[in-house]
Parts: C-alpha cells; structure tokens; sequence
C-alpha cells in the first residue's frame, strides 16, 4: 500500500489539488473501502488457494485468454515505472544530479539488491523507504489550509467539465492499479503465509487502504493550500515546480528535503513492487520459477524479466519524458484498464475460492456493484477528459 502513493500518486494528488483546489479531496477517501474490497479478494485468493493471479487465471481459462491480464499488467507496470523513475530524476533535478546519473544508481542499486536477498529482505527495505511517505503529514499540517474553502469546494464537483474528469479518471486509477493486484497475491505467497494469517492480513490490507489515501489526501490538501488559494486553475509542469511551491510552506531548505525523501520514498517502493509485480506475473503464466527464494542461476527467467524492466525504464525517462503529463496519463490508462482486472478479480473469486472463503451472497452483489460503478466511472471520465 505504501507503493500505491507512489510518484505518480502524489503528482497526481498535488495537480488535483493545485489545478482544482479541494474539489477531487471527497475522492481520495471514497476510494479507501474500493481500495480495501479489491485487495482484500486478492488475499483470499492467496491464503485459499496458494496460487498467483496469473496462476489461476491461466489454469480457469487457458494460455489465449491469460493474455488479456498479461498485456493489461505490462502496460500499467512499464507506465507506473517509468513514472517511478521520473519521479527520482526530478528529485535528483533538484540538487543538481542529471537525469541518466540518478536514474542509473536506482536501476543498479535495486536489482543488486534484490538478487542478494529473499521476500523478506526486499519487504524490510521497501517499509523503511516508504515511512518517508509521512513527511506529506507535515507538509500538509503547515499548508494551513482554509477550512471554510475547503467544506466549499468538497461540494462543488464540476462533473461536466472534461479536464476534472481526465484528473477524476487519473486519481481513481494511480489508486486501483493492475499490478496491485497482481502483486499482493502473489506476494503473500512468496512470503509463505497461508489460511490460517487470513485475520492478521485482512487487517494489514484494510490499514494499509486507509494510510495510502491519508498520504494521497495530505498531498491534495498541501498543494491546494500552496498552490491553489484562489480556486485553483494552476497547471503544474515538472516535480521541481511542485517542490518550490511546497517549499514556500516549509522554507527553501526544509520543503526541498522533506519533499525530496517523501517522493523518493514512495517512488522506490512502487519502483521495487512494480518489477517484481511483472516478473511474478510472467513466471506464473509462462510456468516458470518466479520467486526471491529462489537464487538468480535457477531463476534467470524472474530475474532477467525485473531487469529488463528496468534498463527498458531508465532508458525513456533518460530520454526526457515530460513527467507530470506522463504521470497523469499513466494513471487515465489505468483507470480505463479498471473492466479488465476487477472483472477477472470477481470472477475468480466467484468461482476458484473453497466454500467457506467465496464470495458470495449480499457481499457478492454489493462488491458486483462497487466494481461495476468503479469501472464505468473509470471508463467515462477517463474518455471523456481525453477527448476534451
């Protein structure tokens, strides 16, 4: 969960809230029970059947059909990297580092040291990059923001206008992500855990919603008060111009460091979870070894896929992508990915869980209903701010 406020996330967040103040803020908290439904199915389905996504849906359906998920993971894995990496280049941009320099130490530096360890080595380091993360708190708590502008702007949504959409669509996909999906199964998983820690990582997932869009919702709301005192209306161009405005709340120094470690803190998260994401994916649906456990010689097919992602990541964001437009794209993209992996998530829930763990009943219906809301949701905003 600490991944999902990742770079893209809280470039996102802080476009939202520079561009529209504190209109799209009611979101980031309607999104945590969704966030919670989708992830939580992705751990019944772990702990109940000892099988990754991909797994199951390649044993239901077969090679043709599996894919369909495949394809919909590699392009929301490669734009969230890319967006991961960007993020960390414009870090570096700030003191002074070029682009390929940072972008070539992150590359190197996380694929070292996923070959020298297991699940739990990556997942300790991981943790201790995302509490970064909380430096949005203190950014946010010194914004000061205008309650009153606030309570006003959370009941103005200008759902008619395409570019709030295009951002609506956006927020809503940096939040629900394929690879998301794809890693949590196959994460607890490699991690060995089985029916009997459904409690414990229930409880995991539903505190790991509720601090993602805290984090999310604290950027919206520092960059609202930074950016957005009038209303709004502030386009954002590049993460060294989110930065000097955050720094205009906490002073030069201050705000570019507290920025800096609370982006790359998120950003190398999302950047580890995302290529372990693809690889786990493509060992399970291709039938090969796909876990940490397992040493580099006896898995060149886990590690040669984590590292092709990388050098194929650092090469465009060398390349001078645009990464605000980039971020935002990714996560329009994503949202309009949403049909494809809630509809596959539902159904294998509905089918390949034992009796006792299926999803079934008035949950069933009612998880029937948020999906297929989230998805049409997804699809119209993300369509209609991208002909806007």
């Amino acid at each position: 969960m600490l991944a999902d406020t990742d770079a893209g996330s809280v470039i996102t967040a802080a476009q939202s809230g520079a561009q529209w103040g504190y209109r799209l803020l009611l979101l980031q908290l309607l999104i945590i029970p969704l966030l919670f439904v989708a992830q939580e199915l992705t751990v019944r389905l772990a702990l109940s059947t000892g099988k990754g996504y991909g797994e199951l849906i390649l044993k239901r359906f077969g090679p043709w059909v599996a894919t369909v998920p495949m394809v919909t993971l590699i392009i929301s894995c490669f734009g969230a990297l890319v967006t991961e990496m960007s993020g960390l280049a414009g870090v570096g941009q700030l003191f002074g580092v070029p682009v390929w320099q940072t972008v070539g130490i992150v590359a190197l530096a996380i694929f070292a040291m996923v070959c020298s360890g297991n699940y739990n080595t990556v997942e300790r380091v991981a943790l201790v990059l995302g509490v970064f993360e909380f430096a949005f708190f203190v950014v946010a708590w010194h914004a000061r923001p205008d309650y009153g502008q606030m309570l006003a702007q959370l009941k103005d949504m200008p759902l008619t206008d395409r570019n709030y959409l295009y951002l609506l669509a956006a927020n809503l996909g940096t939040s629900i992500m394929p690879w998301t999906i794809f890693y949590q199964q196959s994460a607890l998983i490699d991690k060995g855990l089985d029916i009997s820690h459904l409690k414990a990582a229930r409880l995991d997932t539903f505190s790991g919603a509720v601090l993602c869009q805290i984090i999310t919702a604290a950027v919206l709301i520092a960059a609202a008060a930074a950016f957005g005192a009038h209303g709004g209306g502030m386009i954002l161009d590049s993460v060294p111009q989110i930065a000097q405005a955050f720094t205009a709340v906490l002073g030069e120094n201050a705000g570019r460091i507290t920025f800096a470690i609370a982006l790359s803190g998120g950003a190398l998260v999302a950047t580890i979870v995302v290529c372990l994401s693809a690889a786990w994916a493509m060992g399970e649906i291709s039938g090969r070894r796909h876990s940490l456990a397992d040493h580099p010689r006896d898995a060149p097919w886990f590690y040669a896929a984590f590292g092709l992602m990388l050098l194929a990541g650092a090469i465009l964001v060398s390349s001078g992508v645009n990464l605000v437009r980039l971020a935002i794209a990714t996560g329009v993209i994503n949202a309009l990915l949403l049909p494809v992996a809630l509809g596959f998530l539902y159904w294998l829930a509905r089918n390949e869980l034992p009796a006792q763990h299926r999803l079934k009943g008035a949950y069933a219906c009612c998880v029937a209903a948020i999906f297929l809301i989230t998805a049409s949701v997804g699809l119209y905003a993300g369509i209609s701010g991208a002909l806007g």
